[in-house]
């Protein structure tokens, strides 16, 4: 009954763990008791290339609290875990390792490499799920799912045609982002930006009455492709410009000067040169105003047959030489400054991304936008924080028909005949919430737990994803993937730098768990959720989480240690206010007051409050006030055994509010508890339910409350 003096969390994790593993509670039909109402978070799912960072650490910690807290609650929970297939970054891993040999995956051909990266992953891919586990996370593992699983793979095949026989997918030619290294279209969220000290040189485009206008431009090369001059609609300098031809210089061509409220009148001149073939907002720009698409520079980052011969077969940095000492000689380069821009690359190789037109497959996102627009609107989906809501609906607004399609080898195959090419990674993570739970097939699990109940994410994959799984989820099944979609801070260094293990700055959670312990580690980091956008990580939180563990650790110790060997106490003494001390009343009035406000923050996603008034409750409340004061009443003889009966209350409550947050601790002491009727576990204990009178007979949970010793 006793607990060692010290808490050491390296005795304890493992051996919890798998105490939790053999119970099967993880596992939502396993669960003891009549569970009337289901609750479902399914796991944002990794990349099978991933280790875990801190932004996992945030995200599974703030998943494990809702679904221990609603287990608790009597629900019948599903956290459901898996993987993605990643397939541009799977297929880079392998390809780095077949380099390795000398290789490449053209060396091995297309069935080969499939076979290498299964193989890959068999090996790696379950890296980043042992981590969570680690972590504490309480996911049903006996149903975690893969991407490229044969069911998933059916569910992705299903989608596609459905799409296509209804007109919404379709092929055709379009700027993307393409990576020269890779052969392939990028997403958005495949490219990085990084910050580059550049130039911005300033052109002047003769006009037809012998002036001219001046664009400023860091990418001259593109000019090759230029169909017109922009200027913003409300800018006065250009009033008069607008509806003028310009000459555009090397080519020797007339293209229209246009207005258009894309311009932005403070870069450079405020006027623009436009390449709708090579930049995506001039792309915008030309469909408005029926622009020419002229590729000037291919797949492999050459200059084409459509610019004057001169530079053709030219490569990008070779043209931009040659175009500004042409410019030179011709008297048209006005000035060069230094500046300092956002460079586009592939997140997986150094290669500067190029924007050029690709023949690609495109879904039209009209009617499934609107969709995923009506579903936030009518709150039948509600974000928090609430701003999060702008995010979404902007992109929403400026939709674009989604490039669904890669030339990888590594992922789903567009399934229709004479198609080498595989589908986006975000076209099969957009069925997550339906596809893990076996649709198309009409499954038990599909029936029970769709739609899911909250969704927790990064905030830079709100279009990406979070906006596909709404639409996807009102297509094919005619209901809301979830209700709440909670938005985590993301997590920052201390000095407000992003977290990148290639840049030093990252911080390794697995490190700080073997360090502190994860109950340390989860409440450390869950302390800091403020509601704020960004979360400036601080490790002095995680050393305050540990001394919290040792705080409950030699709190609970001094409680047991009041009990004598084989005594036996009934807690059914207390079922009214009558004869409590002060002190009594006030830390039940107290425990009342934190039960109550605790739901409400949990309800309300308030992490990190509900977190700092566990800890105020517990350190200050209950062990600086009433564990002292407590001393005293236990040397009396008529107050002794009431005071070790609230003693032994406060401490299960506290224990069953704590849980959630941190799970290990909390378990490894109720185990010691000598309650008799223990559940086998805490993590399905009954939550405690606040009373309605501060004190009176409904004063106490008497469920728990009554509960004898052993």
């Amino acid at each position: 009954m006793n607990l060692p003096k010290t808490y050491n969390p390296k005795k304890v994790e493992d051996k919890i763990y798998n105490l939790w593993l053999r119970s099967g509670f993880f596992n939502p039909d396993k669960l003891p008791g009549r569970r009337k109402k289901n609750y479902t978070i399914v796991l944002p799912p990794p990349n099978v290339t991933g280790e875990l960072h801190m932004g996992h650490a945030l995200n599974a910690s703030v998943q494990d609290i809702l679904i221990r807290w609603k287990r608790l609650q009597g629900y019948k929970t599903l956290w459901l875990p898996g993987t993605d297939h990643a397939g541009i970054a799977t297929q880079a891993k392998v390809e780095k390792e077949l380099k390795k040999e000398g290789k490449t995956r053209f060396d091995l051909g297309r069935e080969l490499f499939i076979k290498r990266v299964w193989q890959w992953k068999e090996k790696y891919g379950n890296i980043i799920l042992n981590q969570f586990k680690k972590l504490g996370c309480s996911c049903d593992w006996s149903r975690t799912r893969f991407t490229m699983d044969k069911d998933y793979s059916k569910a992705v095949e299903t989608v596609f045609l459905h799409y296509y026989k209804k007109g919404w997918i379709y092929q055709g030619e379009r700027p993307v982002n393409w990576c020269q290294r890779c052969k392939t279209s990028l997403s958005d969220l495949e490219v990085e930006y990084k910050e580059e000290k550049g130039n911005l040189w300033y052109i002047k485009y003769p006009l037809q009455d012998g002036e001219f206008i001046t664009v400023a431009t860091t990418r001259p090369e593109t000019m090759l492709g230029d169909t017109a001059v922009a200027v913003n609609p409300k800018d006065e300098r250009y009033k008069t410009s607008v509806g003028k031809k310009a000459i555009l210089p090397l080519v020797r061509k007339e293209i229209p000067i246009i207005a258009d409220r894309l311009v932005d009148p403070n870069f450079g001149t405020g006027a623009v040169k436009v390449t709708p073939a090579h930049d995506l907002k001039d792309y915008e720009i030309g469909l408005r105003h029926n622009l020419a698409v002229l590729k000037v520079i291919n797949e492999e980052g050459k200059i084409t047959g459509n610019a004057p011969q001169k530079y053709q077969g030219l490569t990008i940095s070779e043209a931009r030489k040659k175009i500004i000492e042409d410019l030179k000689v011709l008297n048209l380069l006005e000035k060069t400054e230094d500046f300092v821009h956002q460079v586009p690359y592939c997140y997986r190789c150094p290669t500067k991304i190029e924007i050029l037109p690709s023949k690609q497959w495109f879904l039209k996102m009209g009617e499934l936008a609107k969709m995923a627009e009506r579903e936030v609107k009518s709150g039948r989906i509600k974000f928090h924080p609430k701003r999060f809501e702008k995010t979404y609906f902007d992109w929403l607004k400026n939709i674009r028909d989604w490039c669904v399609s890669r030339q990888i080898w590594w992922g789903h195959k567009i399934p229709l005949q004479e198609v080498n090419d595989v589908l986006d990674t975000w076209f099969s993570a957009a069925l997550w919430p339906f596809a893990v739970l076996g649709w198309p097939g009409k499954t038990k699990d599909l029936k029970n737990f769709y739609p899911t109940d909250v969704l927790s994410t990064a905030r830079d994959i709100i279009n990406l994803w979070v906006a596909r799984m709404v639409f996807s989820g009102m297509e094919f099944m005619k209901k809301r993937p979830f209700k709440d979609v909670f938005i985590h801070p993301t997590v920052l260094t201390k000095t407000g730098e992003r977290m990148s293990k290639s840049l030093g700055t990252g911080i390794d959670p697995m490190i700080l768990i073997e360090k502190y312990g994860a109950d340390a580690t989860r409440f450390g980091i869950i302390w800091q959720v403020s509601g704020g956008q960004d979360l400036r990580f601080s490790e002095d939180n995680i050393i305050m989480g540990k001394k919290f563990c040792n705080k409950i650790w030699n709190a609970s110790r001094f409680i047991l240690l009041q009990l004598k060997s084989g005594q036996e106490l009934f807690l059914t003494t207390l079922k009214s206010g009558k004869g409590l001390t002060s002190s009594d009343k006030k830390i039940i009035k107290a425990l009342n007051k934190t039960k109550k406000s605790i739901n409400k923050d949990l309800e309300n996603f308030q992490f990190g409050k509900a977190s700092q008034r566990l800890y105020d409750f517990f350190w200050h409340d209950f062990c600086d006030k009433y564990i002292e004061s407590s001393k005293e009443q236990l040397k009396n003889t008529k107050l002794k055994k009431q005071t070790l009966n609230i003693l032994l209350y406060l401490l299960l409550n506290c224990l069953i509010l704590l849980h959630p947050f941190m799970p290990f601790i909390t378990e490894e002491i109720y185990q010691k508890l000598p309650l008799k009727n223990k559940k086998k576990c805490l993590m399905i204990e009954e939550w405690p339910i606040y009373p309605v009178r501060s004190l009176g007979r409904k004063n106490f949970d008497n469920k728990i409350f009554s509960q004898p010793l052993k």
